[in-house]
């Protein structure tokens, strides 16, 4: 069963890990999506990836810039021309870090912010009308396990979560009365690339953290993801949905 035919999904950061993972879930179930990635050759790589998993693949690639309403704008507005709607729009692009207060440097700080909070919040201002116009939608952002409690460093990255949360759930409430529903998935540890090259002594001790017993998957995550967007979560919105093996504290 194709719990997405027929529907047009956008998903930022959709090259690599979490978001890719996204993507090809999306495109298993029968929707048609479009990808955003940061640069010209990750979107090549991500699509090439694809298409050589399945040919019949509806995939396309974007590379707008994030933090320029603007240029996000243009390429929601392209998309919603070319297909006629968006129906799902997964604000899944970001960046963290780990600097501690004593020197983290004012600027990074504020690109980090620029990615994970403004860059969502433009998303969904430029898809917003043109769900409306259609009658409706779903937004899903991706929030952090560490939204609900912090980390002992790298402050920017939390707080840009906690202001996710608080634009799924403010926004969950203003969008309803036009049928726009708008959740977010806090995904714990999860085995992309950073974790997955960590030593092993390294991850044996995160899994002892985490009651499951085990680190996430992308896909574990993507189950998350194409719940929420389907109409299976038809009468859920404003949730922050925790995919962390019970990690949280």
């Amino acid at each position: 069963m194709e719990l997405l035919k027929g529907k047009v999904a956008v998903v930022t950061g959709g090259t690599r890990g979490i978001g890719l993972a996204v993507v090809k879930s999306y495109l298993n179930n029968g929707a048609k999506v479009v990808l955003f990635g940061s640069k010209k050759e990750s979107v090549q790589k991500a699509l090439t990836e694809l298409k050589a998993e399945n040919k019949k693949y509806e995939v396309e690639g974007m590379y707008p810039n994030l933090t320029n309403y603007a240029e996000v704008e243009k390429a929601i507005s392209d998309i919603a021309k070319k297909y006629g709607k968006i129906d799902i729009l997964v604000n899944n692009a970001g960046i963290s870090a780990m600097a501690s207060i004593y020197n983290y440097n004012p600027e990074e700080f504020d690109n980090l912010i620029k990615l994970n909070v403004n860059a969502v919040f433009y998303g969904i201002r430029a898809v917003a009308p043109i769900m409306m116009a259609n009658g409706g939608g779903v937004i899903i952002n991706t929030s952090s396990m560490v939204s609900l409690y912090g980390q002992p460093a790298g402050c920017a990255y939390p707080a840009s979560k906690f202001a996710v949360n608080g634009l799924t759930k403010s926004l969950a409430r203003e969008l309803a009365a036009d049928g726009i529903r708008v959740n977010a998935v806090a995904p714990g540890v999860t085995d992309t690339d950073m974790v997955a090259n960590l030593p092993e002594q390294v991850r044996e001790g995160i899994k002892k953290t985490i009651p499951l017993g085990r680190i996430g998957t992308p896909e574990d995550v993507a189950n998350a993801f194409l719940y929420l967007a389907s109409e299976n979560a038809s009468y859920v919105s404003g949730e922050i949905l925790s995919v962390d093996g019970c990690a949280r504290t």
